[in-house]
This record gives C-alpha cells, sequence and structure tokens, in this order.
C-alpha cells in the first residue's frame, strides 16, 4: 500500500515539476521571441503551481495556508493564459497588449484577497474563492473555444485535415478543458485525480509535439516567423507551376533522403519561403507534398508494370520501407496497393 502511493505521489508530482521546468523555458529561453512562447509559459507555469498545491495538499494535510493562497491563486490565471496564448498563435501579426486589461485586474483583486482574507482565517469564505476561481476560468475556456471554433470543428469531422498547427491548438483547448473538469468532478472521483489527469494530459502533448515536429519541423514557430508577410496570388500561382513543373521533369520525390532545403534550391527559394507557401497556400506539409507525387508514380508504374513487385515499386518510388509506402498509399488513396493492384485486374478481365 506504502508502494502504491508513493508511484501515486511520483505520477502525479512528475507533470507538475516538468511543467514548471518547461513554462520556464518558453518564457526566458525558447525562440522566436514571440507573444505566444511567454503566454505558454505562464501557462504551463500557473498550471503547474496549481497542481503542484494539490498534490502537496493531498500527501500532506498539514500543508501551510500560504501554500494553499499560493496555488490558487495561479489558478487564476490559467484561463487568461489559455486564451491569449490560443490568440497569439492564431493571430500572431496582431497586438496581444490587451492581457493587461486582463492580467493586472485579476492580479490585484487576487492579492486583495490574500492580504485581506488569509486562508488560515477566511476558510469559509475561500470555498467562495475556489468557485468563483474556477469560474473564470471557465469563462475563458469558453471565450478560447469561440476563438478556434473554426478548427476545433474540423477536429471533430471525419475525411477533413488539420495542419499540424490547428491540431496543436485543439490539442492544448482541450486538455485544458479535461484538467478543468477534472478539478470539477472531485466530488465524485478524487481529489488527486485532477493532479494525474494533468500529468497525463501533459505528456500526451509532448508525445504531440515530438511526433509533430519531427513530421513538420517548426511548426510552432511558423506563423510567427511569416507574420504579415504573406505570398501574393500571382506569385502563389507562379510558385507552384514552377514546383510542379520540377517534380515531373526532375522527380526529386524518388530520392528517399529529400528535404524541403534540397527543393527549395531547385526553385532558388529561401527554405522558410517554399515552408509558407506549401503550408499557409497549399495547406500541405513538406511530406505529405511529396509523398503525393510518389503515390502518383506508383499508381503509374502499377498500371505499366504489373509484373513488378509492390515493395519494389514502393522503394523505386521514393519509400524507404514497404510498411511506409502501403501506409501512404492508403492516406492519399483509401485503399492499399494490393487492392489498387486487384482492382486493375479485375477491370482488365472483365
Amino acid at each position: 500500500m506504502e508502494f502504491s502511493r508513493e508511484l501515486l505521489f511520483f505520477f502525479s508530482a512528475l507533470g507538475a515539476f516538468n511543467g514548471l521546468v518547461i513554462g520556464l523555458y518558453f518564457i526566458f529561453f525558447a525562440k522566436p521571441r514571440h507573444a505566444s512562447n511567454y503566454f505558454l509559459g505562464v501557462l504551463l507555469l500557473a498550471l503547474s503551481i496549481r497542481i503542484g498545491k494539490s498534490v502537496f495538499l493531498y500527501f500532506n494535510n498539514y500543508l501551510a495556508g500560504v501554500f494553499l493562497q499560493f496555488g490558487m491563486s495561479a489558478c487564476l490565471f490559467i484561463g487568461p493564459s489559455l486564451y491569449f496564448y490560443l490568440r497569439s498563435a492564431v493571430h500572431p501579426d496582431k497586438s496581444q497588449a490587451s492581457w493587461r486589461f486582463h492580467y493586472f485586474p485579476l492580479l490585484a483583486i487576487i492579492v486583495t484577497i490574500d492580504v485581506l482574507y488569509p486562508w488560515y482565517s477566511f476558510r469559509e469564505e475561500w470555498r467562495f474563492f475556489f468557485r468563483a476561481i474556477y469560474f473564470i476560468w471557465l469563462i475563458y475556456i469558453v471565450l478560447s473555444g469561440w476563438l478556434i471554433r473554426s478548427s476545433l470543428a474540423k477536429f471533430f469531422l471525419r475525411n477533413v485535415k488539420l495542419s499540424a498547427m490547428e491540431i496543436w491548438i485543439n490539442s492544448v483547448f482541450i486538455g485544458n478543458t479535461i484538467v478543468w473538469i477534472a478539478y470539477n468532478t472531485v466530488n465524485y472521483t478524487s481529489y488527486i485525480v485532477g493532479a494525474l489527469s494533468f500529468s497525463f494530459v501533459f505528456y500526451l502533448l509532448v508525445l504531440l509535439l515530438i511526433f509533430t515536429r519531427k513530421r513538420d519541423p517548426g511548426f510552432l514557430s511558423r506563423q510567427v516567423k511569416y507574420g504579415n508577410k504573406k505570398i501574393e496570388e500571382d506569385e502563389v500561382r507562379e510558385l507552384s507551376d514552377k514546383l510542379d513543373e520540377l517534380m515531373a521533369d526532375k522527380k526529386l520525390f524518388k530520392d528517399p533522403n529529400l528535404k524541403l532545403p534540397d527543393v527549395a534550391s531547385q526553385l532558388n527559394l529561401l527554405p522558410h519561403r517554399l515552408s509558407q507557401l506549401l503550408n499557409d497556400n497549399l495547406k500541405k506539409n513538406f511530406t505529405f507534398f511529396i509523398n503525393e507525387y510518389r503515390i502518383e508514380e506508383a499508381k503509374e508504374l502499377i498500371v505499366k508494370s504489373p509484373h513488378l513487385k509492390l515493395e519494389s515499386i514502393g522503394y523505386e518510388c521514393g519509400f524507404n520501407s514497404k510498411s511506409t509506402f502501403y501506409s501512404t498509399f492508403k492516406k492519399i488513396t483509401g485503399i492499399t496497393p494490393l487492392t489498387f493492384k486487384e482492382q486493375l485486374t479485375q477491370l482488365a478481365g472483365s
């Protein structure tokens, strides 16, 4: 039983500790130095302090009132930090100066409460403050949901492709909402569920971040980097035509180690400009764009050379493994290459 409590403490505290570290990283070290990084850092710090308070209170009932106050005071800033992080991520080129009108009044209110109504003397009053703090958090969750409503709607629709940034901001929003629900249902579960839910959500987001950055490096900073330097429609058409012509003539996609800078150099473009064209204008990341050409080439080879093994065709088109070829073929066409080949055989025999 003691061993179970130690494990429970470890897993519930782990998320809070790492959240503090990563929050400080985004505030002081993350680049580019943009408002979105600061708000994300404050969001992680506020959540981690709130979670840390829950963990230590659960395992130490004699926790001093000042720590309880500090933990709940930090909770007051979770909602606005979520809202302004999503807002700065969705609209990176717009000023976020209005944050002062949200943070400073809340700071003045909570400092006044902390000074005039200390926990150890006004416990009944703090029960009301708890409810008010959670209600304010909920208001900002609703505002955040409305802010990202279009991408949030796509998140729950099938056969709708989301950009890496849309997946990320939706996940941050949903994760925050899960933590809020966990804390507001403790009467039916356990007080420690809030901390455990944060650790669970936190590490899911970390895994999502690692996986997404592996497939689409720099997706978090892309909107910040581009800012309001949009590519004009005429230039988009011109660059798109050149890109299609390059792929058709030189078949660069057949190189399994092809990188975005390689293609950019062929077009005499800076890599970030090509990345902007693909992601902002064509709504595709580099990997998906290249794989579309590989699959079209594979389909042609299956039609023209039915005697070739599918695995060989995959390698010929630029895939570095059979499994990647099969999964990508199905993702783009809806069927496996084997099914595609069988359908061709049936059509030929009919």
